[in-house]
Order: structure tokens, then C-alpha cells, then sequence
């Protein structure tokens, strides 16, 4: 059991099933997906890792998640503005997309997702129950005081809960802890916005914990994956503890930053330093079982556990501004697993369904090809754990390699698309007596040499990337 002090909590780590699993599908979806749109931009300039705009008044306004459609749209002159008000109208509230969801999200099969994960190969499924516009997938008990029936009337959170579980994948759940855009209705475009939103009233703070304690008791999440910060009224070593005792395998991400009134000029400050340093907006706390890089486009190995979440496009929410162009493709997830995987990782991969639950063919095909790639060498990724001296290396060839281990077997993932022959690496020994095999095609003959390894390759090969097995 588990006591409200930081010294019991920081004694948790990541459940043994969170290391072991390295791959899952995030779920964003909600009323954003009803016009479903945001200013496109390409990788590399993403909102957290290297803001591209010169400041935040223009971040925001040019804001490329689509979930971020009513901040968007809240931003004087922004191009979201400019787009609801030549397809809906200027008077046409964005609480009112409220309608058009309910109807569409009934068609949602939730049997069809959890297979489409299991096929995926991921292991656990993080579901946005309710995002910073304050709209949530389950009868919530505790209602919006100014909105009582803004919430799904259908228990979409217990359906894919039970659904996900089915296909004996894990079930976590994200909650907006800090932000409701149904509370304040200030743009958080500047730093002294956004603190505003971070310090909340004792009704929000009420109705933010009572929500989070439902979810927490009705369906035990074994991913509780807060976003942004929580109420400095709540009591987190509590909250922690009483989550700790509740589920069992249970595990924090550590985006639980509070801010009160009397902090809130230092926070101020320190979102402007960030900003001067081209970081992201800082909102993690050091107690958690992992912490959460977001889009990061250089991953580092760390003896801490962490989890990269990203979208397949550059946004979370669907944006039918993006196009197949803007999309990760198979090769693009594989190796992001890989990498991901060499360096202490977990990939969190966000969909973006339709308002019907549709999830567009260009993110269904990446994923299946994942998922058949998974079956050939998920043993080199699954349950695996990381080789300390050396995790990437490069064959003869210029081909990037990275390193996985698993009891006697040190697995040497080569990312190559046009393989040939025979593959070098240079620096890697194979011990006396051990064997050499390619996964998914059996052994392989071997030459060492001048503390080089020389692999010979047979026709046929996984896409994208092939696993050498020493064992």
C-alpha cells in the first residue's frame, strides 16, 4: 500500500508490463472532430519541440492540432477564425458542434478498433476521455455546472475499455487535468494567458478531481495519462496513492505541474525563459513513472523511462487539412519503434478518427504494416531491454543499427530498405559458441574479422528493417 508522501510515491516505478510493451495507439477524438481542421505544417515544426512562430500570440494562432480548434479559434485574425466563419457562420457557437458528435459517435464500433490495435501489435490503447474543451466520452456523475448535458450519453470510455481488453491489450485513459475551456474562455495566446488557465477555481479543482477520481474507480486505468498540469487545490500524493492502491499494474506519465495564485508570476517567468531558449511550454513534474517527449524529433537514450507520443500526422485530432503526404508511413513507424525501443522507450501513436469513428485508410495502413512487421521480429522489441554500452551503431554501408537485448540474445536491428548480400558492423564480436540467425528466416552464416561482423542475407527479408539474432 501505498502512503500520500512524496517519498512513498517516488518509490513506485513503471510497472513491469509498461517496459515489457514498448508500443501504443493513442486515441484523440471528440467534438474537434467535427470540423475537424487546423493549419497544416510539415515535420520538424511541430508546437512543442522548436517553436518556428516568433512568438506566442503567433504559436497559438497558427496552433496545427486540431484538438486546439477552439483555442484556435478563440485567437484574433487566426486562419481558424477565418475558416469557421466561411464554413459555419461567425454566430455559430463551437459548443453547438456538441450535436453533430452525439449523433456521429454512435456509429463508432469499438470492437472494430480494438482489432485494428491488436492487428497494429500495440499493446496498451491511451483513450482522450475528455480534452482541454471540456467535453467527455462517458456520463460523467459530475456535469458541467454550465453545461449539464455536455457530455457523451453513451459510455464511449467503458465500451472501448471492455473492448481493448478483450483482445488482452491494456487499457489507459487521458484526462485534461488543468485546462477546460468551458471555465475560462480567455484565448491562451501569451504567457500570462496561458498561467491564467493553470490557476484554477476551487469549483474547477472540485470538479476536475471528482472527474478524474470516477475514472480512476469505474474503469481502473492501468495508464493514468494527465495532460498539462492539475489544480494546486488537489492533493497529488493523495490522488497518486489512492491510484497506486486502486489499480495494481497501474502507471503515471508525469504531466501533473500545479500552479497557485502565488506562483502564478514565476510561472509567467518561466514560460517567457522557455520561449527565449526555444523550448516547450514546461508543464511535467519530477514524480511520475515516466516522463513524456512530445513530436521530439532527436530521441536520446535514458536510464529513466520514458514514452514518445506523436501523431501519424502532425496532428493529434483529425485534420482534413493534412493529406497522405503529411502522414507516416509504415517504413516511418517500424523504425520509429525500433529506435524508440533501443533507447528506453515507449511509441504512444495517435489516430484521429472521423466524428463517426472512422480512422482514414492512410493512418489504417501504416499501422497494419506495423503490425505484420511485428509478428517477424516483435522479439527483438517486445519484453526486451537495452544494451547500456551501445545502442545505435551504422554498418560498412552507412545503414543505421540499433541494439536490443533479451535474456542471452543481443538483437542487431538493421534499418535498410534495399538490402544486400551480406551486411558489416563493424565493432560487433560474436562470443564463442553462439549462434547467428535472421528472425523470420532461421540461421545465417557469419564471418568475424578484424573485430567486424559480416552477415550473409537470404532473398527474402522483412520491409524496412531486419533483425541479426546472437544468441
Amino acid at each position: 500500500m501505498y502512503e500520500p508522501t512524496k517519498e512513498s510515491i517516488q518509490s513506485h516505478e513503471a510497472p513491469q508490463w509498461f517496459k515489457d510493451a514498448k508500443f501504443g495507439i493513442f486515441i484523440h477524438w471528440g467534438l474537434f472532430s467535427v470540423p475537424g481542421w487546423a493549419v497544416k505544417k510539415p515535420e520538424g515544426e511541430s508546437m512543442v519541440d522548436g517553436d518556428a512562430a516568433p512568438s506566442m500570440e503567433e504559436q497559438m494562432k497558427y496552433h496545427p492540432y486540431a484538438e486546439w480548434y477552439l483555442n484556435s479559434l478563440r485567437c484574433p485574425g487566426s486562419p481558424t477564425q477565418e475558416y469557421h466563419t466561411e464554413t459555419y457562420g461567425k454566430d455559430f457557437d463551437y459548443f453547438d458542434f456538441y450535436h453533430e458528435f452525439q449523433k456521429e459517435s454512435d456509429k463508432m464500433d469499438p470492437e472494430a478498433w480494438a482489432k485494428l490495435f491488436e492487428e497494429a501489435g500495440a499493446k496498451y490503447v491511451v483513450l482522450v476521455t475528455k480534452h482541454h474543451d471540456g467535453y467527455t466520452l462517458w456520463p460523467s456523475a459530475h456535469k458541467n455546472p454550465f453545461m449539464p448535458d455536455y457530455q457523451s450519453k453513451r459510455d464511449l470510455v467503458g465500451e472501448l475499455t471492455d473492448a481493448v481488453r478483450a483482445h488482452n491489450i491494456k487499457m489507459g485513459l487521458y484526462y485534461s487535468g488543468i485546462f477546460d475551456w468551458t471555465f475560462k474562455d480567455k484565448p491562451m495566446n501569451s504567457p500570462e494567458n496561458w498561467a491564467d488557465h493553470y490557476v484554477a477555481s476551487d469549483e474547477y479543482a472540485a470538479y476536475s478531481e471528482a472527474q478524474t477520481r470516477e475514472l480512476i474507480e469505474k474503469y481502473k486505468p492501468s495508464v493514468l495519462w494527465n495532460d498539462m498540469g492539475y489544480p494546486a487545490q488537489t492533493d497529488l500524493m493523495q490522488l497518486f496513492a489512492d491510484y497506486y492502491n486502486t489499480v495494481e499494474d497501474g502507471v503515471l506519465n508525469n504531466r501533473w505541474k500545479q500552479v497557485d495564485e502565488a506562483g502564478r508570476q514565476e510561472y509567467i517567468d518561466q514560460i517567457y525563459e522557455a520561449k527565449k531558449n526555444g523550448q516547450g511550454i514546461p508543464f511535467q513534474i519530477e514524480i511520475g513513472d515516466y516522463y513524456t517527449p512530445e513530436y521530439a524529433r532527436v530521441l536520446k537514450y535514458d536510464t529513466e523511462k520514458w514514452e514518445l507520443c506523436r501523431g501519424i500526422g502532425m496532428s493529434f485530432g483529425y485534420n482534413r487539412n493534412e493529406n497522405p503526404a503529411n502522414f507516416m508511413k509504415g517504413k516511418d513507424v517500424i523504425w520509429c519503434i525500433i529506435d524508440v525501443t533501443a533507447k528506453n522507450g515507449n511509441l504512444l501513436l495517435n489516430v484521429g478518427p472521423l466524428p463517426d469513428g472512422t480512422i482514414q485508410e492512410e493512418q489504417v495502413r501504416p499501422l497494419l504494416e506495423t503490425g505484420a512487421w511485428l509478428k517477424v521480429n516483435g522479439e527483438a522489441i517486445y519484453a526486451t531491454t537495452c544494451r547500456e554500452d551501445k545502442q545505435t551503431d551504422l554498418t560498412t554501408d552507412g545503414k543505421e543499427v540499433r541494439y536490443t537485448k533479451k535474456d542471452d540474445a543481443l538483437y542487431a536491428i538493421v534499418m535498410d530498405e534495399e538490402p544486400g548480400q551480406t551486411v558489416t558492423i563493424k565493432g560487433l564480436e560474436v562470443p564463442e559458441g553462439a549462434s547467428v540467425s535472421i528472425l523470420g528466416a532461421g540461421p545465417a552464416a557469419f564471418e568475424q574479422k578484424d573485430g567486424a561482423l559480416t552477415v550473409t542475407l537470404p532473398e527474402q527479408l522483412p520491409p524496412y528493417a531486419y533483425v541479426i539474432k546472437i544468441a
